[in-house]
């Protein structure tokens, strides 16, 4: 059962200067405005904290746990305004989706990774208060897309805290309000730090049946006969990136299919990836809900990032090829869709449990 409060949010609440607008079991909710005019939301805990951009898609900016910066390396000191998530692609994680997805492929018309990511919300709260799991702080927003003779839903975003923890929730639950159904693409874009030396712990082999190496090389990605060479070979044996102890060969990106892992009787799965000081970043989901995981690895001079594991219901080759491979869900009018995933930091002792879970899923 959930006792909630719920405080909502307008932008004159946000200024240069940041200050606590909520407290609750331990945590706190700030707000403030960066250079950019941004408006963020911090939201912390006693092992730290994550920076919400409450009205921009509700992405989230950063996020430290133990002292421990989980976010990827790029470009950007702040985030700034934006139409699509290149413009800005500094943050830890995004909503990907909802009506696309993906890189647009040669027949593609959208934008990439679709039209949610940086969407501006129509109404933003801060919310606390108890449920079945204990006490939580949560930010929450809405946002009603309606096109004249086209699409019409209510995408409903959410982030959960809890006391003295390190891992969080993503939610986003989608409602189809028109009465036609609606294309549904949807990706949680985690974007996690690359760590050198780190090992990934994944529920599927590292053979090519289980980890498929993306060999469709999007037309942003530059190539080389070097980086085809190196497709071929991690085609062939996927094992060569289990541990990221060879950065320079991810300079261009490699994207990575996992497929065929396994899962607990309901479905959960979970995948991590370790540091070299025995702690690890780790994410959990419901294969039901996201039944794709995609991995895209990519260290060079301006970014670093290992997104080692992105829940997701299509792969990211744009609408037309993830249609044409029966992809992309068709949402009945009046039809919803939860998802929820459940990520962060672990410790060195946590991270031996959950490692020792999923090698035995």
């Amino acid at each position: 059962m959930t006792a909630s409060t719920k405080v909502n949010l307008r932008k004159t609440f946000f200024g240069d200067a940041e200050h606590v607008i909520a407290s609750h079991g331990g945590m706190s909710a700030s707000l403030f405005r960066y250079e950019t005019g941004i408006e963020a939301v911090r939201l912390k805990n006693e092992r730290g904290y994550l920076v919400i951009l409450p009205f921009m898609g509700q992405m989230i900016w950063d996020a430290v746990f133990d002292g421990v910066d989980l976010t990827m390396e790029n470009m950007f000191s702040m985030p700034r305004p934006a139409n699509v998530i290149v413009e800005t692609y500094g943050c830890f994680a995004f909503h990907s989706g909802l009506l696309t997805n993906g890189c647009p492929g040669p027949t593609d018309t959208h934008p990439l990774h679709g039209e949610m990511p940086c969407a501006e919300m129509d109404s933003v709260a801060i919310e606390f208060g108890h449920d079945d799991d204990g006490a939580f702080m949560a930010i929450s927003g809405t946002r009603e897309y309606v096109m004249g003779f086209g699409a019409h839903y209510m995408a409903r975003p959410r982030v959960v805290l809890r006391p003295d923890a390190t891992l969080f929730d993503i939610q986003m639950n989608v409602e189809n309000l028109s009465g036609a159904a609606m294309d549904l693409m949807y990706m949680c874009h985690v974007n996690f730090a690359f760590c050198d030396g780190a090992q990934i712990i994944q529920p599927a082999g590292f053979t090519p049946n289980d980890t498929i190496v993306r060999t469709e090389v999007p037309a942003h990605v530059p190539r080389n006969p070097d980086y085809d060479a190196f497709l071929e070979t991690l085609a062939q044996n996927p094992a060569a990136m289990e541990t990221l102890d060879e950065p320079h060969r991810y300079d261009p990106e490699q994207v990575f299919y996992i497929r065929n892992a396994k899962t607990d009787a309901h479905g959960n799965t979970a995948c991590m990836m370790r540091r070299v000081e025995g702690d690890g970043f780790h994410i959990a989901y419901n294969t039901n809900d996201f039944p794709k995981t995609v991995r895209w690895i990519l260290a060079n001079q301006d970014q670093k990032v290992a997104a080692f594991a992105l829940p997701s219901t299509c792969e990211p080759e744009g609408f037309n090829a993830e249609k044409a491979k029966g992809h992309v869900i068709s949402l009945r009018s009046g039809e919803s869709r939860n998802f929820s995933v459940r990520l962060g930091y672990m410790t060195q002792a946590e991270s031996d449990t959950a490692e020792q879970a999923i090698r035995s899923l």
